[in-house]
C-alpha cells in the first residue's frame, strides 16, 4: 500500500509541474507586418520621342522614288537631285540634322515607311483619303493637276474622253493609275514600276498616252520636245505632302513648322523657282 501511495504522489507532482510550466509560457506576439513599399514613381516620357530619335541619329531617313523628275531623279553623274530633294535637305537643316535618302520602289514605299526603314517619304506623293489611313501627311507643299501626254504625231487624242478605246501607260500605285481606270471605254491601263518606263512605252508607240502630274509632263516636254506633247486641260488637281508614320507626331509637327517658316522667309519660293520657274501653289 505504501508503494502504491508513493507512486500516486509522484504522479501528482508531475501533473502539477506540467500545469505550472504551461501557465508560465506566454504566447509570443507576432511583429506587425510592415506595409509593402511602393515602387518609386517615375514620370512618363513626354511626347512620342520621334524628333528626339532623329536628332540623336543626326539624320532623318527619307524614302523616295528617284525616277520622278523634276521632283526626284538622277543626273548624268547619278546624283540624286530635284525639287523634293532640295526641299527636304532644307527641312532637315532646320531640324538640325541631315537628310539621307533611301531610293525605294513606289509600290512598296508606304509599307517600307510602316516597317521603319526610314522616317518619312517625300516623292511627289498626293494626299489621298486612302493613304491617310496608313500615314499622316504634312501640310501640303505643292498642288498639281494631271495631264495627258501623247506622242507629238498623235492627233487622235485631244482630250480625256478621247482615251476611250486607247492604251494608257502609267506608274503602278499612283493617282494617275486611279484616274486612268475611271475613263469610260478605255481599252487597257498598262502599269509600270517607274514613270520613265511609261513614257518610254508611249515614245515607242506601244501605248497611246500616259497620264502624269502636270509638272512631270512639262518636264518631259522640255527634255524631248520633238517626241511628246500635252493635250487637253489639267484635271484632278490634288495636293502633295510629306508622309510620316502615324505615331511620329512630334516629327510631323517639326516638319510642318519648317515648311511654314520656309514659306514665310522665301526659302520655299527660291527652291520652287529653281525647278518650276515659278512659285508653286499648295492649293
Amino acid at each position: 500500500m505504501k508503494r502504491r501511495g508513493f507512486f500516486l504522489a509522484i504522479l501528482l507532482l508531475m501533473v502539477v509541474s506540467l500545469l505550472i510550466t504551461a501557465c508560465g509560457q506566454q504566447p509570443v506576439a507576432e511583429k506587425p507586418k510592415e506595409p509593402a513599399k511602393e515602387a518609386p514613381k517615375t514620370e512618363a516620357p513626354k511626347g512620342d520621342g520621334s524628333l528626339t530619335r532623329v536628332k540623336a541619329a543626326g539624320k532623318v531617313m527619307v524614302g523616295t522614288d528617284d525616277t520622278y523628275p523634276p521632283f526626284e531623279f538622277r543626273d548624268d553623274k547619278n546624283q540624286l537631285i530635284g525639287f523634293d530633294v532640295d526641299l527636304m535637305n532644307e527641312i532637315a537643316k532646320r531640324l538640325g540634322v541631315k537628310a539621307e535618302f533611301v531610293p525605294t520602289a513606289w509600290d512598296g514605299i508606304i509599307p517600307s515607311l510602316e516597317a521603319k526603314k526610314f522616317d518619312a517619304i517625300i516623292s511627289g506623293m498626293n494626299i489621298t483619303e486612302e493613304r491617310q489611313k496608313s500615314v499622316n501627311f504634312s501640310q501640303p507643299y505643292v498642288a498639281a493637276g494631271q495631264v495627258i501626254v501623247v506622242r507629238k504625231d498623235n492627233n487622235t487624242v485631244k482630250k480625256l474622253d478621247d482615251l476611250a478605246g486607247k492604251v494608257v501607260a502609267v506608274q503602278i500605285g499612283t493617282t494617275n493609275e486611279d484616274e486612268a481606270k475611271k475613263i469610260k471605254g478605255i481599252k487597257q491601263v498598262k502599269t509600270f514600276n517607274t514613270f520613265v518606263d511609261a513614257f518610254t512605252d508611249v515614245a515607242n508607240k506601244r501605248s497611246d498616252a500616259t497620264i502624269a502630274d502636270e509638272p512631270v509632263g512639262k518636264y518631259y516636254l522640255t527634255q524631248k520636245p520633238d517626241v511628246f506633247k500635252i493635250v487637253g486641260d489639267a484635271f484632278a488637281r490634288a495636293p502633295m505632302g510629306i508622309a510620316i508614320r502615324k505615331e511620329d507626331k512630334e516629327l510631323l509637327d517639326a516638319v510642318n513648322k519648317a515648311l511654314a517658316d520656309m514659306k514665310k522667309d522665301g526659302a520655299f519660293a527660291t527652291i520652287s523657282k529653281k525647278w518650276f520657274g515659278e512659285v508653286m501653289s499648295d492649293k
